[in-house]
């Protein structure tokens, strides 16, 4: 069943609406959506490596630009929206606990999610809700997203046949990982908010 998922996965890589669906997904995961979007760019790298560059920065503009919708949601829907995002990732109680060291390390912060695996929009969100300066927010969202993009674009455009030999026969083992550094994630951020 994973080898069919890879497979359509990888099909879905080479579409010719590939890229609208890597933004859309990569704005969604920025704000709201808890699917990063490696799953859709490592698959469309390996698929067509002479365009990784232009895929990052797809994603990284959009990214940043869902992280901005993001910051509104805390600035200006928190009650809404906001607070029921950080309630699904039960970080609601230590968010308002960490907010006067967010208010202090903001930018680090930010650049540290926007490059880890952990759940980005938590920190979009928390930006608008602590009135982070928007500029500096976004700058931090620029260079921590764009870094991690492009690392991950640089890899796969040096190493791409390798790494997908490797992905193609450890299929089942990476998918584990991957979940398990995504929980891992959810875990790292309850903790630490």
């Amino acid at each position: 069943m994973l080898q069919r998922l890879y497979d359509w996965t990888m099909s879905l890589a080479g579409h010719r609406h590939a890229l609208w669906a890597l933004a859309v997904l990569s704005f969604a995961e920025s704000s709201f959506f808890p699917v990063p979007p490696d799953v859709l760019i490592i698959p469309m790298i390996l698929a067509a490596r002479e365009r990784a560059w232009k895929i990052a920065l797809i994603c990284t503009v959009t990214s940043v630009l869902g992280g901005i919708a993001g910051y509104g949601i805390g600035a200006f829907l928190f009650d809404a929206i906001g607070q029921p995002i950080l309630e699904f990732y039960h970080a609601l109680e230590k968010f308002t606990e960490a907010r006067t060291m967010y208010n202090e390390h903001g930018v680090l912060i930010v650049f540290t999610a926007g490059f880890s695996p952990i759940p980005y929009k938590i920190f979009t969100i928390a930006s608008g809700v602590t009135g982070m300066d928007p500029v500096s927010f976004a700058l931090a969202s620029l260079v921590g997203r764009g870094a991690r993009f492009f690392l991950v674009a640089a890899l796969l455009w040096k190493y791409g046949e390798p790494i997908r030999d490797f992905i193609e026969k450890n299929l089942a083992k990476l998918t584990l990982a991957f979940v398990l550094l995504l929980i891992g994630g959810f875990v790292l951020v309850k903790l630490l908010l």
